[in-house]
């Protein structure tokens, strides 16, 4: 079944406002070395969500090892900000996206956590109601993932490295149940809190596809939803980063625990001896599937 698909303004404030009722919102913004749009995410959400409209109940940002001025520009906006090698101190520390994602359910009381990235350049918060409409709204959901057409000098298609050329992959050959979600790796997503606190999440990079691939394991693909939200622009990582955090997504992806070849699983394994089914996304966002041959050829020592 394709995952359920929807729009940001298919909810209109007003609904949102209703549905929630007493239901507790904690917006998490993991952010590394981000002094320069920190301040502004925390201060444009607080301004219009927080202060205005009473849709998010909290605005914390887990400071992941910053050696600039994140840490003051977050909390100087309004945000409730904590290092995340001190929360908890007696669990370690190791750096990463997903640690801080990890240590902010020791530091939040939201029924609903929404994560947005702390880059953000090109915005606006409807991001948040967005994200929040499909938890509001449909209870079988547990999971949220918000999908935008990223601009560049090449065009639409610019960035995106990393999904086009390891995660779109993998689901394609490992996970196909999870092949109709537009960007994998998005850092916009939102979670209830139970379901976040049952998962296993990678410290790094990888925290968003092992996320997916966990919930449609143990709640099925109609547990997990996404919502258009449109524009989004951020700053791209340089080529060896961007190894770095592949190397992290094949981790999770092929770990053991998580790549359990079940029946259902091994068929579609087998099934890409010969060839597999790649699903791209071209602005749209309009699937396109591409055959993609993989065959192997024998060892030629035995045909000479």
């Amino acid at each position: 079944m394709p995952i359920r698909t929807a729009r940001w303004d298919d909810w209109t404030l007003e609904d949102l406002l209703v549905a929630k009722g007493d239901t507790t919102v904690s917006l998490v913004v993991p952010a590394r070395n981000e002094v320069a749009t920190v301040g502004e995410v925390v201060g444009r959400v607080r301004e219009r969500l927080v202060d205005t409209v009473r849709l998010v109940d909290e605005i914390v940002v887990i400071d992941s090892d910053s050696v600039d001025g994140t840490y003051a520009a977050a909390a100087s906006a309004g945000a409730a900000v904590h290092r995340s090698a001190e929360i908890r101190p007696e669990l370690g520390s190791h750096p990463g996206k997903g640690e801080a994602m990890w240590k902010s359910l020791f530091v939040t009381s939201g029924e609903l956590l929404v994560f947005m990235d702390a880059d953000l350049l090109d915005w606006d918060t409807h991001f948040v109601p967005g994200l929040l409409g499909p938890l509001l709204s449909w209870p079988e959901v547990q999971l949220v993932k918000g999908f935008y057409e990223r601009p560049g000098e090449q065009g639409p298609l610019d960035g995106g490295r990393v999904t086009e050329l390891v995660a779109r992959p993998l689901i394609s050959l490992l996970y196909p149940e999870l092949r109709d979600v537009v960007q994998p790796l998005a850092g916009e997503w939102a979670v209830r809190r139970t379901h976040f606190a049952s998962l296993s999440v990678p410290t790094g990079y990888a925290v968003e596809i092992a996320a997916l691939v966990d919930t449609a394991r143990a709640a099925g693909a109609d547990a997990i939803a996404q919502v258009d939200l449109g524009v989004r622009a951020h700053s791209h990582q340089s080529l060896l980063d961007l190894g770095a955090m592949a190397t992290q997504i094949l981790a999770a992806a092929l770990a053991p625990s998580r790549l359990k070849l079940e029946p259902t699983r091994a068929e579609s394994a087998q099934a890409c001896a010969d060839s597999a089914n790649l699903r791209q996304f071209l602005p749209g966002p309009v699937a396109a599937d591409r055959v993609v041959e993989t065959t192997e050829r024998p060892p030629a020592e035995g045909l000479l």
